[in-house]
Order: structure tokens, then sequence, then C-alpha cells
């Protein structure tokens, strides 16, 4: 991808730009934007690997937890955000736990319940590998959208996660 950005005549154009009718606009972007996070995440496992240790899936689970106040998440609610078994989910967690990048803790008055929250050195490495790792996602975005779209979906994503970590809504006004 160096040699395009260091040639932007022979950039190709945004795919987002071409449409050709065929899908209406919501099918349309939706499609983009598996595309997009598809080649987000195959950019990010490497450097994910490479500066944090951890596989992707285990650093989905470091993200959301930094999104977190330092109290943590209970897991089940881990496994909802991220749409996977909490047998699956329990694996990663024993490996970030083995890592010394999270802590678990029983619920008080729920004896399953468990509470996942992250250490200091989680903290610290992911402040250290933020940069390179908005960097790896605002290249792999490229290949999809152009500055403006970049912009426009940072401005959508806070308020999606804000959203994901309440309360789910009740049913809207008719």
């Amino acid at each position: 991808m160096a040699d395009l950005d260091a040639h932007p005549a022979r950039l190709p154009e945004c795919p987002s730009e071409q449409r050709d009718g065929l899908l209406p606009a919501e099918l349309h972007a939706w499609m983009l934007l598996l595309a997009a996070t598809g080649a987000v995440e195959q950019r990010l496992r490497a450097v994910v690997k490479e500066r944090l240790g951890v596989s992707h899936d285990e650093f989905l689970i470091l993200c959301l937890l930094a999104a977190q106040p330092e109290e943590g998440l209970r897991m089940t609610r881990i496994a909802e955000l991220l749409g996977r078994p909490k047998t699956r989910l329990t694996y990663q967690i024993a490996c970030l736990n083995h890592s010394d990048l999270i802590t678990r803790e029983s619920v008080c008055g729920d004896r399953r319940g468990i509470q996942v929250a992250l250490t200091d050195k989680a903290r610290r490495l992911l402040k250290e590998a933020s940069d390179p790792l908005a960097a790896t996602v605002t290249d792999a975005l490229g290949q999809f959208m152009g500055p403006a779209q970049r912009e426009a979906l940072r401005g959508l994503l806070p308020d999606l996660v804000e959203e994901c970590s309440a309360e789910p809504p009740g049913p809207e006004p008719a």
C-alpha cells in the first residue's frame, strides 16, 4: 500500500463512490461496511499480535474493557456485546488473565457471575499501542472510504459504543 500512497494519482477509486444501481443504498452501504471491517481485522491481527501479544479476539475483549469504568464488565455482558458464546469467551478470558492483562472477580451475591477488568499493565500496553493500531485502522479503511467518510464514521461510532454499554432501549414511541 505504501507504493500507492507514494503515487496518489494511481490510487484506485473509492469503492463507496462506485454505484451501479443494482443494490438498494442500505444494502450497498452494509456490504461496504462488511468489506471495510474485514480489511481492518485482517491488518490489525498482525499489529495486535506484535504490539500486545494477544489474539484478535482477545484484543476485542481488551477494547471493550478499555471503554468501561475501572470496575469492568461481567462476562455475560462481554459475550453479548461480542456475539460470542460464553464457553468460547471463558478460554479467552483465561488467556488474558494468565498474561496479567485482566482481573477476574466473583460478583457479590451471584455465585456464577464473574466481573472482568483491565489491569494497569493492559492499560499501559493499550496506550503504547494506540497510535500504531489507529494508523492501521485508518490505512485499512482508506481502501474503502475517503477522508470525509472516515470522519463521518468516527462521528457515528462513539454514540454506538455508548448505546452498547447502556441498557437496551425500550420500544420506540409510536
